[in-house]
């Protein structure tokens, strides 16, 4: 799974540290925890599984939770200890790790989208889940509230998200769809 780069070049290629199998469907995302040796996963198997690092080297699910539909994006925010996750039927599902990363607790659903969600992106200090999906918009909500906060529409779906996450006043955001990026005011 993971590769180790060394500053001087000890060999010609980079050398494969470690392999973790057991999804049953292509990995939409995976994202590594901070200050753990361990790594998040979500996949169209409609799984979200958290992997630690055994004593024995290698990596188990200490969390492993089915969704109702694939899951297309994911964003975590290790302060928090919150995963965001995306779903081909439109929705954002939101939970909160235990310290451990032994449970998962589900906090809330937002309907973001029509369909296919393509990226998340959450920002702890707006309390802002922002999101665009396949039904051609972008979508910002309250974490606080569930609340719909805004929709914008585009041409063609977006398929990523830029949005500088501890500004403490909605910047702009770029999503990009296409073959252009487009800012987009919140406020």
């Amino acid at each position: 799974m993971a590769a180790e780069i060394h500053s001087r070049p000890q060999s010609s290629r980079p050398v494969l540290l470690s392999k973790i199998e057991g999804h049953q469907d292509a990995v939409t995302a995976a994202l590594l925890i901070p200050k753990e040796d361990g790594v998040i996963t979500a996949s169209e198997d409609r799984t979200i599984r958290v992997w630690l690092k055994r004593d024995s080297g290698q990596y188990w699910p200490s969390i492993y939770h089915t969704m109702a539909s694939p899951c297309s994006a994911m964003a975590y925010h290790h302060d928090s200890r919150r995963i965001f996750v995306g779903q081909d039927n439109g929705a954002v599902m939101e939970f909160h790790v235990s310290e451990d990363f032994n449970k998962m607790n589900f906090i809330k659903t937002y309907p973001a989208h029509q369909n296919r969600v393509s990226a998340i992106i959450f920002s702890l200090a707006a309390e802002w889940v922002i999101s665009t999906g396949h039904d051609k918009c972008v979508s910002w909500m309250c974490t606080r509230s569930g609340n719909m906060l805004g929709r914008h529409f585009f041409s063609s779906w977006a398929s990523c998200l830029q949005y500088p996450s501890e500004c403490p006043t909605p910047p702009p955001i770029v999503s990009c769809f296409e073959d252009r990026m487009t800012p987009v005011d919140l406020s």
